[in-house]
């Protein structure tokens, strides 16, 4: 089955954001589960997190299908140690706001390596990050995303990211969302359906389906290879619909949240019903 919605708004409380999911026909959500653009923040009340998992059963969604984001800041690859010691202790503090909350799952970009260390040190800074973080704590996934390839940001391609995973002791703890308008963007085919096939063979190879926790389905305003990250609605950018269709009708996309962070959330509830009539 498939598990489709929107990264939604929290405003007001995290309570609100299983509340605005149902609104637009979702049975998946994500979600900040605090300000992304903050360090840090005051910790989750007992009636915010009361609310929380009681509006989450109302909305009829289950925890494994929300994929919360950790706050854009935090930078486990940093070539800086202060930077990293500040970005492991706001990360810890994401996962375990996750796991208070009930959920199962907490999404995050790898990180960068500010041009001043290699791609291969900092990929081990961050997976030193994410051991330390696991023995910390319970039992939430910590789900990296691919990147578009901008800047000095690590994940861009497949390897990165199987990477981190060689380095993680408990891999029951590690898996990956891919992000449809990153992977385009960073150089993977994905308009014709021979493309996508031949890129999630790639993925199947490097990484493997039994990572894929969870999906981002967006189209991209820039062309193929481009490295920037720009969202679009589906079938209006860049992609087009084949990928979506692909994703949606092949079974190995089953049972993870599939999450759209197109610009228009005006759209969001045609769009999750244009994807559900594509099953």
């Amino acid at each position: 089955m498939k598990y489709i919605g929107a990264h939604v708004s929290a405003s007001g409380g995290v309570e609100n954001a299983p509340l605005n999911a149902k609104e637009i026909g979702a049975n998946a959500l994500a979600l900040f589960t605090k300000n992304q653009r903050q360090w840090t923040a005051p910790p989750l009340s007992p009636e915010s997190i009361l609310a929380f998992g009681k509006n989450l059963q109302a909305a009829n969604i289950r925890p494994e299908h929300v994929l919360p984001h950790d706050s854009y800041l935090i930078n486990l690859g940093s070539p800086k140690k202060e930077l990293r010691k500040k970005s492991f202790e706001a990360f810890l503090d994401e996962v375990q706001r996750v796991e208070q909350l009930g959920l199962k799952l907490l999404n995050f970009h790898p990180g960068s390596h500010l041009k001043e260390i290699s791609e291969d040190e900092s990929l081990s800074f961050v997976a030193e990050a994410l051991n330390r973080t696991i023995d910390k704590t319970t039992s939430a996934v910590l789900v990296i995303e691919n990147t578009a390839g901008q800047g000095s940001n690590l994940g861009y391609k497949f390897e990165h990211l199987a990477q981190i995973i060689a380095q993680i002791e408990d891999k029951s703890r590690v898996g990956v969302c891919i992000d449809t308008c990153h992977t385009f963007a960073a150089g993977y085919p994905l308009n014709e359906v021979a493309e996508i096939e031949k890129t999630f063979k790639e993925f199947a190879r490097i990484i493997g389906f039994k990572y894929l926790r969870g999906m981002h389905l967006n189209d991209s305003k820039n062309e193929w290879h481009s490295k920037k990250d720009r969202h679009e609605s589906i079938g209006q950018g860049f992609i087009g619909q084949e990928l979506f269709k692909f994703v949606m009708k092949d079974q190995r996309f089953d049972n993870i949240p599939l999450i759209l962070e197109t610009p228009d959330p005006i759209r969001w509830k045609d769009e999750i019903s244009l994807l559900n009539s594509w099953v």
